[in-house]
């Protein structure tokens, strides 16, 4: 669809889902009423950037109170709740996530679309291997595939090991899983089953979530290289939806699903749109189609900046460059300098020598930070400790301008993740 109709089409949606919430939300008609604004006041696309933002932490807030235990952004009854959700909890109190059918079948949809564009077929046949539980992690992918025609096989209870071989048995040609278990499970089938996920399995391509890892280019690399697969990345979240991913031209960036959600990047100092490509700032988005609770110029915090292409595959859809650079409050700065924490693994990733798992702590020495990094050297490698060590420091020096404090432990001494991983923890925060 040509641009100038996207937009148009984004802003008859945007108008819509406004008035229902305002209509049926007492947070919503509150946050407006008291900006001194109405639906009726959104007459150009220009004036969407006028409707308040809603936190996270505003949705916490009226957790628990009726229509239980939704709370005031609920804007359908009780009884046409059909599917419950809710986020995993990393940044804090878990926030309850209520969908109609409709709001599920949508879900679906959006799951549908980006997996089509990662050339996923009625010929597939694709494995999940998460657990079926609360968190909405690869649910919606399950229906998304479902609605495609694939074959799906649910891998829930299996452990690693069982999965791998279940795997292995039906010949399943597609799965879906987080960066960090995508590389345990390689791992695992080396390790434990002497299986090499190249050779020895099936799979052709592999749809990321819930980490940045497929869009870090030293970790989509050893994935890609560990399964002899394509690796694809998505983004999406509990309260707003499967809104971006990357397609099968792989263009170091990916698309916004612009039919279904409206994205837009606002600088962190000022708050002013972003419209140019490069400028990171801070994502705000509005899911075009989903009513029972709505999720309307949500601050995710996640730092973003527009791609300056367009895809080659002829999407009019706007890319974002490189996925998601990081969070607002997990980009910080260490001895005076910004950094973000994907960057330390695209370097830690990058050096073979080094295994998957690395831990990274931030403290404060009298008053000074200090950051240490503990990585896992694969028994196989060739190189001394001593090179390796000179290598990485060389190169986080010229990734993040920073000077680390580095231990090395014996392959497997570190934790081993199933879904999102925590690999950096800044103490100081703490004190």
């Amino acid at each position: 669809m040509p641009r100038d109709r996207l937009q148009e089409l984004q802003l008859r949606k945007f108008r819509r889902i406004v008035q229902w919430a305002y209509e049926r939300s007492r947070l919503h008609r509150n946050l407006y009423d008291q900006a001194g604004m109405s639906p009726e006041d959104i007459k150009t696309f220009a004036d969407i950037a006028r409707v308040p933002k809603v936190e996270k932490s505003m949705m916490r807030d009226i957790q628990g109170i009726d229509p239980y235990p939704y709370g005031d952004m609920l804007c359908v009854p009780l009884d046409e709740v059909s599917t419950y959700r809710q986020t995993s909890g990393t940044t804090g109190q878990p926030v309850y996530q209520a969908d109609s059918w409709q709001d599920w079948e949508w879900w679906s949809e959006a799951w549908a679309s980006l997996l089509y564009a990662q050339g996923y077929r009625k010929s597939d046949r694709v494995f999940l291997p998460f657990g079926y539980n609360v968190f909405v992690a690869f649910w919606a992918g399950h229906y998304g595939a479902e609605k495609l025609g694939c074959e799906v096989v649910p891998g829930g209870v299996l452990n690693t090991e069982a999965r791998l071989l279940k795997m292995q048995e039906l010949r399943v040609s597609a799965m879906m899983a987080t960066p960090t278990y995508v590389l345990n499970m390689a791992e695992t089938a080396r390790t434990r089953l002497g299986l090499d996920p190249a050779k020895d399995l099936y799979i052709r391509r592999i749809t990321c979530a819930g980490e940045p890892g497929a869009n870090i280019p030293a970790t989509k690399q050893r994935m890609e290289e560990a399964w002899g697969a394509k690796v694809y990345d998505h983004i999406g979240a509990t309260e707003i939806g499967a809104w971006s991913f990357e397609c099968q031209e792989q263009p170091n960036g990916l698309h916004v699903n612009e039919g279904l959600f409206l994205v837009q990047i606002e600088d962190l100092k000022s708050g002013e749109l972003i419209e140019e490509p490069g400028i990171p700032g801070k994502m705000v988005v509005t899911a075009l189609d989903r009513f029972a609770q709505p999720c309307i110029r949500f601050d995710s915090k996640d730092i973003i900046q527009w791609h300056e292409d367009r895809c080659s595959c002829g999407r009019t859809f706007r890319m974002i460059k490189g996925g998601i650079i990081g969070r607002a409050d997990d980009i910080t700065k260490v001895k005076g300098v910004l950094l973000a924490p994907t960057a330390i693994e695209d370097v830690v990733r990058s050096i073979p020598e080094l295994g998957n798992e690395y831990q990274v702590l931030v403290t404060k020495r009298g008053d000074a930070d200090h950051i240490a990094i503990t990585v896992e050297l694969r028994p196989e490698a060739g190189s001394s400790q001593k090179e390796v060590e000179s290598r990485l420091t060389s190169r986080l020096r010229l990734k993040t301008n920073l000077g680390y404090e580095l231990t090395f432990v014996p392959f497997g001494s570190l934790n081993r993740f199933e879904h999102k991983a925590r690999r950096f923890v800044d103490k100081r925060r703490q004190v």
